[in-house]
């Protein structure tokens, strides 16, 4: 049974958009068309379970020029609910019998996304008993003789399968603790305090390390990431192989932790829980599909093979089983966002199979001087603040004008409209342009620094006019 999103349910389309608003800085009808997608998943999962089945997505193609914010609304979009997350460019991929990427590694990049999500999830579960796990394994290290005698019973394949891998060692078996209890409760509460304080960080100690064997007969079923490994398939069988490595007890911490933290996950509940956030959840942003476009009234070429990929991508938006070696995944209920600049082609260029499965169409707006400005000021992560932050860590105090805002804005613009328009990414182009000098001379000269329309153009205006010449450094 399908569950409501957890981070969605208190958030209307008007707060989803407004979230937006924080990083993205205006395409208000891209803000409303992706939330109300995104609402959408939250009342299909209230809908009655005979209908909802039946109730896709409904797919997004975004039209705009670079640099506008297209990645960045799925990409924020989705990292404001926890939805597995993958972005991907549609020239990567060539249709099937070409060499090169099929089109449903982009199904088994989500479901890799989708894992990786829910182990970082039950790893901070664990992290409080992964903890105190790895401190009785470091007492157990710094005094051997206080460990306690392990009762379990060795890998009964150990032996005959280390001895193929290469791997055969010995099962530890720790020593049995020497003097009366009450000596040896107390040793180890002491030195349990002593490492909570840290007393022993820099001290180097040698500890073994479990290492994943590799296995030289290779995988079954290497359709590109589709197939199981045979590693996973055998599971336990093959023994770990243990490598002895000098550390500090600070590091040594960390990777017992690390460990102990993998013994108390169920990597098979992980598994099915990533697959059933991927087919439910899941976003696939896929960027560049007007590079994909047939021309219109081009003829063979590369145009056929363009086709073709749109035809392998078909079946992946409107639903399909794409087998990974988690398991199989439906892709009945991804939503999926297509992007593109469309500057030669047109979305009506796109096989009209694939054109429906795209319903809603956004088209972004470029930039104006105005948009610059405040994407240099206002949003949570503006830029100005992060050069501001970098910079102050080497004592220096940056200051931007209002004018000097401005000016930056107007000069952005222009080497825009005179050159290729690249969007807000200009502004990264202009303001390391414009901070050469203070970042070099940053860690000998400290203190405030003013930033004025003055030294703006100083810096930039020779560089801005001169249209060949800010074509190759702007």
């Amino acid at each position: 049974m399908t569950t409501a999103l957890p981070d969605i349910a208190g958030l209307t389309p008007r707060q989803i958009a407004s979230e937006l608003d924080k990083y993205i800085v205006g395409q208000g009808k891209a803000k409303r068309a992706v939330a109300i997608a995104l609402r959408n998943r939250y009342r299909r999962s209230h809908v009655r379970e005979d209908l909802r089945e039946e109730i896709t997505p409904k797919n997004i193609l975004m039209i705009g020029p670079t640099g506008v914010g297209k990645t960045e609304i799925a990409r924020r979009l989705a990292g404001l609910v926890g939805a597995p997350f993958v972005k991907v460019e549609a020239t990567k991929y060539t249709e099937v019998g070409y060499v090169g990427r099929d089109v449903e590694s982009m199904v088994r990049d989500l479901v890799e996304a989708s894992v990786r999500m829910v182990t970082e999830e039950r790893r901070s579960e664990v992290a409080e008993l992964a903890e105190k796990a790895a401190v009785e394994r470091l007492i157990d290290e710094l005094h051997p003789e206080t460990a306690t005698r392990s009762n379990t019973p060795g890998n009964p394949f150990a032996a005959t399968l280390g001895s193929i891998f290469g791997n055969s060692a010995p099962q530890p078996q720790p020593q049995p603790p020497s003097g009366p209890p009450s000596d040896v409760a107390r040793i180890r509460e002491q030195t349990r305090s002593e490492i909570e304080r840290g007393f022993y960080d820099v001290r180097l100690i040698e500890i073994e390390v479990e290492e994943t064997p590799s296995v030289p007969i290779g995988m079954i079923g290497m359709d590109q990431g589709g197939g199981a490994d045979l590693g996973e398939m055998l599971g336990g069988l093959i023994p770990k192989r243990k490598t002895k490595k000098r550390v500090t007890v600070a590091e040594a911490r960390r990777i017992f932790t690390q460990e102990e933290a993998a013994k108390l996950i169920d990597m098979d509940a992980v598994k099915r829980e990533a697959l059933r956030r991927a087919g439910e959840d899941g976003i696939i942003f896929i960027d560049e599909i007007d590079k994909v476009a047939r021309r219109e009234g081009a003829r063979g070429g590369p145009d056929v093979s363009r086709e073709g990929v749109q035809r392998d991508i078909l079946p992946i938006v409107e639903g399909s089983t794409v087998t990974t070696k988690h398991g199989q995944v439906k892709t009945d209920h991804v939503l999926f966002i297509a992007a593109g600049a469309f500057h030669i082609s047109k979305p009506s260029d796109l096989i009209p199979e694939l054109q429906g499965r795209f319903p809603i169409r956004v088209e972004l707006d470029s930039l104006t001087a105005e948009d610059f400005k405040t994407i240099l000021t206002q949003p949570k992560n503006a830029l100005i603040e992060q050069y501001r932050a970098l910079l102050a860590t080497e004592g220096v105090a940056l200051t931007f004008t209002e004018d000097a805002i401005e000016q930056l804005a107007r000069f952005a613009m222009q080497v825009n409209e005179q050159s290729e328009n690249i969007g807000a990414r200009r502004l990264h182009t202009v303001l390391e342009r414009l901070l050469e000098d203070i970042s070099y001379g940053a860690p000998e000269e400290r203190g405030a620094v003013t930033i004025d329309a003055a030294y703006v153009r100083e810096r930039l205006k020779d560089v801005v006019e001169n249209a060949d010449l800010s074509g190759y450094i702007l």
